[in-house]
């Protein structure tokens, strides 16, 4: 069990929840939380949103009963984490871009930090939210809510992308990237049980067969990920 240090509304549906402890992790992996004993039945993957030698951070959207309890937890509630789990972000070549897109920007702010030299593009489709700490983390942040992020990006100006947000958007990344040298990873998002990969819950195809995105991936290299099929579902 780990105790809240406090819970913050972003939107009206969008919370930054800080824990506090010495917890580890690297970006683009997730933890699995809970607070709550028997019901719901399962925890809820969450990606880490920020590491400090204090305090972990996440980013939650109430969707569902398990987020909603989330949401409600104050500075001195007690939860309950596993992992950090899955595969991250791999270690970038040459210059890298952050794409993010709605609540994928969770990922990226770690990212960010770990990744100073990069740049930053946070597309939102309503209101904006978290902005303020990825500006003041790293000076070259663009955004804008409505339209596409994706125009706002020299894509030739890159070697390495890092993208999370949702399908429509990565597939089109990813499309746009096919005639460019740079190396694409994209972090999907699929419905986790258990986080371990024992449920197969969350088995994708991708180029090299069928893997559960939450012990290959969650993270994979573009050009694996079969998006006509991940649209379809």
């Amino acid at each position: 069990m780990a105790t809240v240090l406090s819970n913050e509304r972003l939107t009206a549906s969008v919370f930054r929840l800080a824990i506090e402890g010495s917890f580890h992790g690297e970006p683009g992996q997730f933890y699995m939380l809970r607070s709550w004993d028997k019901s719901p039945l399962l925890s809820r993957p969450i990606s880490i949103h920020d590491l400090t030698s204090t305090a972990i951070t996440f980013l939650i959207r109430v969707k569902g009963e398990g987020t909603r309890l989330l949401s409600r937890l104050t500075s001195g509630d007690q939860v309950t984490l596993y992992g950090p789990y899955g595969n991250g972000f791999p270690k970038p070549d040459g210059s890298v871009a952050l794409v993010g897109g709605g609540m994928g920007i969770a990922p990226l702010l770690f990212s960010a930090k770990r990744f100073p030299f990069s740049k930053v593009f946070l597309g939102f489709s309503g209101e904006p939210f978290a902005v303020a700490s990825y500006q003041a983390l790293h000076g070259d942040v663009a955004f804008q809510s409505g339209g596409t992020i994706l125009d706002a990006i020299d894509l030739n100006s890159f070697d390495t992308i890092f993208a999370c947000g949702p399908l429509p958007m990565m597939a089109e990344l990813r499309r746009r990237t096919t005639e460019t040298a740079a190396q694409l990873y994209v972090s999907i998002e699929k419905r986790m049980a258990c986080g371990i990969g024992l449920c197969n819950g969350c088995t994708i195809n991708v180029g090299t067969g069928n893997h559960k995105a939450c012990t290959v991936g969650p993270v994979f290299p573009a050009e694996e990920v079969d998006f006509d099929e991940l649209l379809e579902l």
